[in-house]
């Protein structure tokens, strides 16, 4: 069931966020919707999108030894640079 939602927002940052929306081919109701539903997601794996690179290093370090924040960054260089 939908229900009607009034917000009372400055009138430049209403006009912003329509046109945002229409960049983004959805209308403003949607996207304050999935904001909304995002709350709930803030523990899941989902809430931060993984990018590309990110997910290329995953497990790349897995089982070693490191002694701290330099060894990792000296082993990652020698591996990918």
């Amino acid at each position: 069931m939908q229900t009607k939602l009034t917000l009372r927002l400055d009138s430049q940052l209403i006009k912003s966020a329509k046109q945002y929306a229409g960049r983004k081919g959805r209308s403003l109701s949607q996207m304050v919707a999935e904001y909304f539903k995002s709350f709930g997601r803030k523990n899941s794996p989902d809430s931060h999108p993984i990018t590309p690179l990110v997910a290329s290093m995953r497990g790349i370090m897995k089982g070693a030894k490191i002694s701290g924040e330099k060894e990792w960054h000296r082993r990652w260089e020698k591996k990918y640079l």
